[in-house]
């Protein structure tokens, strides 16, 4: 089930903050965090509509979304399931982590969304939480010092 981003009342969200936002100098991130907030993600639709109301280049606009990490071509799931393979993570499994995981949720692989659209399964850089090695993050909850035996009753929550 594919979820529906481009609706009339995404489209009028992103529309009134376009026109909050004209004319401001430095509008472009603040609108594509909006924007990435109204959709789940920046789709090529809502980069042409900035694109004409901020009088921005959509090639401008692309090179910034697919540039910062936080921004998204693709929608995302409900829950963002992010394992952090910065040094510390690594050197303390977090691939078997990433294994135990994608195992839970059906063979579900790093950079995917479930077609139901529950998860996205990501493998971060640093989040600088080292202290806490290995962990994940769902969504803002962050658990650390994990072992992959424990990542089923944590997607159970979810």
């Amino acid at each position: 089930m594919e979820k529906k981003i481009c609706t009339e009342e995404n489209y009028q969200k992103l529309f009134d903050i376009l026109n909050n936002s004209k004319g401001k100098k430095g509008a472009l991130m603040p609108v594509l965090n909006e924007c990435q907030k109204i959709y789940g993600c920046v789709p090529l639709n809502a980069q042409k509509m900035i694109s004409d109301e901020l009088t921005i280049p959509v090639a401008e606009i692309y090179g910034v979304v697919t540039f910062y990490s936080q921004f998204s071509l693709e929608p995302k799931g409900d829950y963002v399931v992010s394992v952090c393979m910065g040094t510390a993570c690594y050197v303390r499994d977090a691939q078997k982590l990433i294994d135990a995981l994608s195992l839970e949720m059906d063979g579900l692989e790093v950079g995917s969304t479930s077609a139901d659209g529950k998860y996205t399964l990501e493998a971060t850089r640093c989040i600088g939480a080292c202290g806490l090695a290995p962990l994940i993050t769902v969504n803002e909850d962050v658990y650390g010092r994990l072992t992959e035996a424990e990542v089923k009753d944590i997607i159970a929550k979810y």
